[in-house]
């Protein structure tokens, strides 16, 4: 797919959704109709030698004290591979550290892709606003008899609608370290391909910031969004993975250099 008929066929449909319409009425023209179809039709595109990475996140240690990195580096650039790869049938993941100071010279015009090979890998470009939350394990993480006190402690408090999974554990969204999401498996080890050390959770992205479900974790600004979740703030990224799953990515925990591990829930 070309990155530019992708990012058209966006802004169509995002003008489309926050437009009036009568009810009953088509939700694009025909002309509007056709660049969507553009822009999730798979098309044999010449490349003529290798293609660039796509940029997915930068984050500085200024705005993100907890950030885990390498001594004499404050700069964290991840760039992924837009197509998909085994194991996991997910893109292909570099971590970069830097020193930002020994960045003199930044490129205006950054490399692009001439292709993508899936629509969902490729982000659309967003300014973030790291806040610091505290969350809790899954249910499933912790001790039977804990988990149970959880439940009784819910069922004191059913008034207020508060439940545990969804409004204090696992913080949905985009996230450094933190708890992963585990969804259609349990959790299972995972070891550094290079040497064989544990792994730590790094980075979680996720296709929605929050859902219907994730209320204590909506942002107060996004409070009184009404439309559909796929269109509005929550889904400013247009990223997914597999069904709507989460892609985890874990660091070694004996040596930056060794390459990240990544995992679908």
């Amino acid at each position: 797919m070309a990155p530019d008929d992708v990012r058209r066929a966006r802004r169509v449909l995002r003008e489309a959704w926050a437009r009036p319409r009568a009810e009953g009425a088509p939700l694009l023209t025909e002309e509007e109709k056709a660049v969507v179809d553009r822009g999730r039709e798979r098309v044999r595109i010449p490349v003529d030698g290798p293609l660039p990475m796509v940029p997915a996140l930068q984050l500085y240690a200024a705005d993100v004290p907890a950030l885990p990195r390498p001594d004499g580096t404050d700069l964290l650039q991840l760039l992924w591979c837009p197509f998909d790869h085994d194991p996991g049938y997910l893109p292909r993941v570099e971590l970069r550290w830097r020193d930002s100071a020994a960045v003199t010279a930044p490129l205006t015009a950054p490399p692009r892709p001439a292709v993508v090979g899936d629509r969902d890998y490729l982000p659309e470009p967003c300014v973030l606003h790291p806040e610091t939350v505290t969350e809790y394990p899954a249910p499933h993480e912790l001790p039977e008899e804990l988990a149970e006190r959880i439940e009784a402690w819910e069922d004191a408090r059913e008034d207020t609608g508060l439940c545990y999974q969804y409004d204090l554990s696992v913080a949905p969204g985009t996230k450094l370290g933190g708890h992963a999401p585990w969804s259609f498996s349990d959790p299972f080890p995972m070891a550094c391909a290079e040497c064989g050390s544990p792994v730590r959770p790094l980075l979680t992205f996720d296709g929605a910031e929050w859902d219907g479900g994730s209320r204590s974790w909506r942002p107060l600004e996004d409070a009184g969004y009404s439309g559909p979740m796929f269109q509005g703030p929550s889904g400013q990224t247009e990223l997914n993975f597999g069904r709507g799953y989460c892609m985890q990515i874990y660091g070694c925990e004996a040596s930056y250099d060794h390459p990240p591990l990544t995992n679908m829930q």
